[in-house]
């Protein structure tokens, strides 16, 4: 490492420290740049590079901790130095996977993302970085970003887009440009500029795509404007720069992956490129190209709700992509079959392209597994539900980035994974473990109320609000939930938080409810809902709270990482029996709500869950916390050693690469010697 002799040494070893993502799971590094100024650091959402750009030399020369700045530094070259997880394999060197999703959850400073599908994608970098993986990944770079929440008097959310400029953020050029031709308003195809960019996550690089460039007339500038906006001309167009784009960025950047693995179906147009370049660049024949395609492809679905399934109308389609068809050697008919589940669709979805270009395909938990063969069965309607191509790989979280620090230094790592040694929890004496949750607690009550009491039972629910999610459902009896709220001796209290989509009614009228209720004399002051739900947030909510509350409308949670997150800390879950809680959920690791039955209705649903919820509250979570600590400190240690070592991505991601990616990457070979 460099010797620090001038403010220009201090301010490039700062620079590259913020440079690398790296910063946002190793917390001396986060650490360092709140002392700087930590007040503007908040107010910069813990962003470092905007921290480094208001400060003048002189100001960082005079603050730097050098203590922590070496410690930082040295932390860092141990973690380049140490030998991974993949290192220690002997793996063919050809291998690559392109990963394409269209958001990523790296960081808060990083507003990318929107909610869990961002999320999972930024911990499936940071896991592959912290495995050792060879993976490069493609994304948007939105320049407005997800939105911010704020909510009115009445308790209704409000949308603001604060820009992303890209000198503030933690970006760099990547040194290549590609076009995507798309049709303007009068159909002439016009050839849009991409710029891309580089984030590094740690050993792994993510390239983002950037239609704000000039030169390109103003409807094709805004194309990368905001995640998730817009209307269905807008959303087609992110999805084809995206897709078509992010393999020519490959290209121009010089990188041969092996493997693609789609992350959702929103970037399935990638799928129509890489035939395209079979066809007309390799000159294979149309079925073989097929089958290479295929191979080489990995499919990742991540919903069972509808409108989770992006499908366009067919004449959308065909205006923007018709003349790329052509050039696979297909007709329209052909392709337009391949994106419909059965021929009397009439739209075209993504999912099933995507499937249908994919050998390996799989949901993000063994019940969504199951609930995506029954669901997609009719494109292979020759076989049984249970034969239907579509596996599973349950869904992690990256346990560096979400344990609170005073946890992770009790339970130490495991070296080769970079993974807390979470079986050490059961060797953890009582009184440290319970310090390690109580300033967890802390932190987050500095976010709350005065009226709230740390020594409380609290519950946390927060995520985005879908209407099946359910947010509501305590509220279904209001009174008994004011008499569990006021109880003196064994009080329960209650901090939600969360965005609903910007188109979703439904969700922002359960925001507006809750919040009312909140406000309402009967909630005593001991429920709240905190605006602006984002990561750094999300940290103190899994972190800090007691319970961790879910109650989705099974089947329809795929998966549902937060209590993931909050189980690695130690929280206790509360669940309906859906996605990975029906793996995850033992009496040694928290409590069911109701039973794995599905009612014919969501109104009797709803009500017998509901009722089913109370009585798990009453009868099992608040006579444990209050009455049994040594059952619940059993709770915790069951939730951190058990679901904390198995529902983490470096687990998750040692069974893609070994039952997806490298079987993928040998298919291809072997059809590649065969040719």
């Amino acid at each position: 490492m460099n010797e620090l002799d001038s403010p220009a040494d201090l301010r490039a070893a700062l620079r590259e420290i913020s440079g690398n993502l790296w910063f946002s799971w190793l917390p001396r590094a986060r650490h360092l740049f709140a002392r700087l100024d930590p007040d503007r650091f908040a107010a910069l959402d813990h962003n470092p590079t905007a921290l480094l750009a208001e400060l003048s030399d002189d100001e960082l020369w005079a603050r730097v901790d050098r203590e922590l700045l070496e410690r930082v530094r040295a932390e860092l070259e141990r973690e380049r130095e140490r030998r991974t997880w993949w290192e220690r394999r002997d793996e063919d060197e050809r291998f690559l996977v392109a990963y394409f999703s269209c958001e990523f959850g790296l960081d808060e400073s990083l507003p990318i993302y929107s909610g869990g599908l961002g999320v999972l994608s930024g911990d499936h970098l940071k896991s592959a970085s912290d495995l050792g993986v060879p993976l490069v990944a493609l994304g948007l770079f939105y320049r407005n970003g997800y939105f911010r929440q704020v909510l009115d008097a009445s308790g209704w959310q409000e949308e603001r887009y604060p820009p992303n400029d890209p000198a503030r953020l933690p970006l760099h050029e990547a040194g290549a440009s590609v076009t995507v031709a798309l049709p303007d308003e009068e159909d002439a195809l016009v050839d849009v500029r991409v710029h891309v960019w580089r984030v590094q996550v740690g050993r792994i690089s993510l390239f983002l795509l950037d239609t704000d460039v000039d030169g390109n007339p103003e409807w094709a500038r805004s194309i990368t404007d905001a995640l998730y906006g817009g209307d269905r001309l807008h959303r087609i167009r992110q999805e084809l720069v995206l897709g078509i784009g992010g393999v020519r960025a490959l290209r121009a950047l010089g990188l041969e992956p092996t493997v693609f693995h789609m992350n959702e179906g929103h970037s399935a147009f990638l799928q129509l490129e890489r035939l395209r370049e079979l066809v007309e660049d390799e000159h294979v024949a149309f079925e073989p190209a097929l089958q290479r395609l295929r191979a080489s492809t990995v499919f990742t679905t991540h919903t069972p709700v509808p409108a989770g399934n992006e499908i366009f109308d067919a004449w959308l389609v065909q205006r923007h992509v018709e003349s790329l068809v052509e050039r696979c050697g297909l007709t329209w008919d052909q392709f337009v079959a391949m994106g419909r589940t059965t021929p009397a669709e009439s739209g075209f979805g993504l999912t099933p392209f995507a499937l249908r270009t994919s050998t390996w395909a799989n949901g993000v938990s063994e019940l969504h597994g199951e609930v995506s063969r029954e669901m997609w069965q009719a494109i292979w309607p020759e076989r049984s539900v249970d034969d239907v191509p579509i596996g599973a790989v349950t869904n992690g979280v990256h346990s560096r980035t979400w344990i609170g620090g005073e946890l992770e230094r009790l339970l130490g790592a495991e070296e080769d994974m970079g993974t807390p040694d979470f079986a050490r929890a059961y060797q953890l004496d009582d009184e440290s473990l319970w310090a390690a949750h109580a300033a967890a607690k802390r932190r987050l009550f500095e976010r709350l109320p005065p009226t709230f009491d740390p020594d409380a039972l609290t519950l946390g629910f927060a995520r985005r609000f879908a209407t099946y999610k359910r947010a509501d459902l305590i509220l279904s009896d209001r009174e008994r939930l004011a008499g569990l709220l006021a109880d003196p001796e064994r009080p329960l209290q209650i901090v939600l938080a969360g965005k609903a989509h910007p188109a979703d009614e439904g969700g922002k009228a359960l925001i507006q409810r809750i919040v009312e209720f909140a406000r309402s004399s009967s909630a005593g002051g001991r429920v709240a809902f905190l605006e602006d739900y984002e990561m750094t947030l999300a940290c103190d909510l899994v972190q800090g709270v007691d319970v961790w509350l879910n109650n989705p409308r099974r089947p329809l949670e795929a998966s549902g990482t937060s209590g993931m997150k909050a189980a690695l800390n130690g929280v206790v879950n509360c669940s309906i029996l859906d996605g990975w809680w029906c793996e995850g959920y033992s009496e040694e690791t928290g409590f069911a709500i109701g039973g794995d039955w599905v009612a014919s209705n969501d109104a009797d649903q709803d009500s017998a869950d509901a009722a089913a919820l109370f009585e798990v509250l009453e009868q099992q979570v608040i006579p444990a916390y209050y009455d049994d600590r040594a059952r619940w400190l059993g709770l915790m240690r069951g939730s951190i050693a058990q679901l904390g070592a198995r529902f983490n991505t470096n687990r998750m991601l040692v069974e893609y690469v070994e039952s997806l990616y490298l079987p993928a990457h040998r298919d291809l070979l072997q059809q590649l010697q065969a040719a």
